[in-house]
């Protein structure tokens, strides 16, 4: 069962980061309030990265994607940052 426990722990993080950016999506269509949008966008790259984790680290061990996972970490950081910023000049 050791074997198996990472790329399940890895599989259940990009399945939950992809039903917060699915559901985070969901209520800005609804409600409009763009903070949800920045956080939706926030979440879309970080199931992405955590894609790229289980591509890394289970499926492809030959390549590091390990610059690829930092970028889509850091573009997610980077849009929630923004989204709090634009959001707290228009207020």
């Amino acid at each position: 069962m050791g074997a198996a426990f990472a790329p399940i722990v890895y599989l259940l993080c990009f399945a939950s980061s992809a039903a917060c950016a699915l559901l985070l999506g969901r209520s800005y269509r609804r409600s409009g309030a763009r903070l949800l949008l920045w956080s939706a966008l926030c979440f879309v790259l970080l199931a992405a990265n955590n894609l790229f984790v289980i591509v890394d680290l289970v499926l492809i061990k030959d390549v590091d994607f390990r610059v690829v996972r930092a970028l889509l970490a850091l573009g997610a950081v980077a849009v929630l940052l923004f989204g709090f910023i634009w959001d707290m000049e228009e207020a």
